[in-house]
């Protein structure tokens, strides 16, 4: 096997793969019946991510500015989702533009995957870089109890 046919065989595995996550990711997203946080505008968003910076600051006993590094990892977040949204308000009625033909319309399909991977490899970087920051922030303790919260062994936003 030549080494163009390995990086072309690489890369079609890849642009599978991704368009199974995201086709999976629409999907899930069109049957999410309560509509949390779908429709939600940034000052919305806002009050919810002052929240959730409360709860998690009770949780890991945070300083202000641990807060605001938080705080600041939740708003890339939501500029992150909103650039993968794009325009659509509705990703059920694109995946299902896709179908509505004869023939699944293979060329929108690639351009929305096109569409979706740029936003994440565009916005991906002040994601992680504001999460390393926060993350990085937190003392030893703090960090263990974020640890035992991503094992599950923790339920910080649960209701009660």
């Amino acid at each position: 096997m030549t080494q163009f046919t390995r990086i072309s065989l690489k890369r079609t595995l890849l642009g599978a793969l991704t368009a199974t996550v995201l086709v999976g990711g629409l999907a899930a997203c069109a049957g999410n019946r309560h509509d949390y946080s779908a429709s939600m505008n940034a000052e919305q968003y806002a009050q919810k991510r002052d929240k959730m910076v409360e709860k998690a600051a009770s949780k890991l006993d945070l300083s202000d500015d641990q807060k605001k590094r938080l705080s600041v990892l939740g708003d890339k977040l939501f500029e992150q989702r909103a650039a993968l949204i794009g325009q659509t308000k509705n990703p059920r009625a694109e995946l299902q533009a896709l179908m509505a033909g004869e023939k699944f319309d293979a060329v929108r399909a690639q351009a929305l995957i096109n569409e979706k991977t740029a936003a994440l490899q565009t916005k991906s970087p002040e994601v992680i870089a504001a999460l390393a920051d926060f993350y990085n922030s937190l003392n030893p303790v703090q960090q263990q109890k974020v640890r035992d919260y991503m094992e599950g062994r923790g339920h910080w936003f649960s209701r009660g």
